[in-house]
């Protein structure tokens, strides 16, 4: 699907974008163009394909941007065939102090990349959303909940022109990605200091990057227009992460901080609603659209005579790992691999 395709990644340099272009670089793709506001990022990418990967690098451009700004995604648009739109705020407490912020980029933002890709009539565009959407309690899961209901609007108006068919991910806590809990665990190891834990019966969902890549390519090649796609994912609680990173690199103790602004004891990835019209495909769930329209007499008249009580799909109640499953999921990330090496 890919031969010869031109292919733009909206922050582009982050650390799914970066895994996404390893992922791709030295497949038949024509063409990457890596979108960001961070020249600084840009470049240290640039000398670290051309010092990596010379015969490749050449089929990589970099387009210095913002998503808030119309004008510049669009000089960023001609001739592309596909989109993977990462780009975002993602910090929960810097969202709950600044809310505008996350307003301006991950909905108004959003909204400028999916206008901007149904004008240029690109083919497909899958965009990245987070489990803090699925009931939203802060204001990063909340602009994120809007940012979907951009996308669903968006792709309801580009399938009725045909020209566009853009879908949405939903996946939860990356390990090892920017700002996670992972790398300052280590880091507060490596210094000797107890590592910092917010709840220790908090659990998250877990996944590393390639699966995150993996969930992105599969929505890219199976879309329908407005569809969401969740990956099944293994849990687990915020104690036995510790434990499972003391137990790769040393034990140096524990310190209960409290919860942070924003942050949810348990995360969600498909609410009840969404169990409604979800589709298992085996390691996938596909939701589809709701294509009802704005018909409400039809809506109030005939209505859903049944409505199926699933329950939300939330890290409490998927596999919760041990420590040392959860020792074996942090092995499969490239990140705890290196840091391993570094203690050797």
């Amino acid at each position: 699907m890919f031969e010869g395709k031109k292919l733009l990644i909206t922050g582009g340099t982050g650390s799914f974008g970066s895994t996404v272009l390893r992922r791709y670089l030295m497949s038949d793709v024509g063409e990457i163009r890596i979108f960001s506001r961070d020249e600084k990022k840009q470049d240290d990418m640039r000398h670290e394909l051309q010092a990596k990967f010379p015969e490749h690098a050449g089929k990589v451009k970099f387009y210095i941007g913002d998503v808030r700004d119309l004008q510049s995604v669009r000089d960023a648009m001609p001739g592309i065939d596909y989109i993977f739109h990462a780009a975002a705020l993602k910090q929960v407490p810097s969202c709950e102090f600044f809310p505008m912020q996350a307003v301006k980029t991950n909905i108004e933002g959003t909204d400028n990349v999916l206008h901007a890709a149904i004008e240029a009539g690109v083919e497909r565009v899958v965009c990245l959303s987070t489990d803090k959407a699925a009931y939203p309690i802060n204001a990063m899961g909340i602009s994120k909940a809007m940012m979907e209901h951009v996308i669903y609007a968006n792709a309801r108006v580009a399938a009725e022109r045909g020209n566009t068919v853009i879908c949405c991910t939903r996946y939860g806590n990356v390990m090892c990605s920017r700002g996670s809990v992972i790398p300052l665990f280590i880091d507060q190891i490596r210094r000797g200091e107890p590592i910092t834990i917010t709840n220790p019966n908090m659990t998250r969902f877990l996944m590393n990057l390639d699966e995150a890549v993996d969930l992105v390519t599969f929505a890219f090649e199976h879309a329908n227009p407005g569809d969401l796609f969740i990956q099944k994912a293994d849990a687990s609680t915020i104690g036995t992460l510790a434990a499972a990173v003391q137990k790769l690199f040393g034990d140096t103790g524990t310190r209960i901080i409290g919860t942070r602004h924003g942050e949810k004891l348990y995360e969600t990835l498909m609410t009840s609603e969404e169990c409604m019209r979800s589709e298992d495909l085996g390691g996938y769930y596909r939701v589809a659209a709701d294509n009802r329209d704005l018909n409400y007499d039809k809506y109030f008249v005939t209505g859903e005579t049944q409505r199926n009580m699933d329950e939300p799909y939330t890290s409490h109640n998927t596999t919760l790992l041990d420590v040392d499953g959860t020792v074996q999921k942090l092995l499969t990330t490239d990140y705890v691999q290196e840091m391993l090496k570094g203690t050797e």
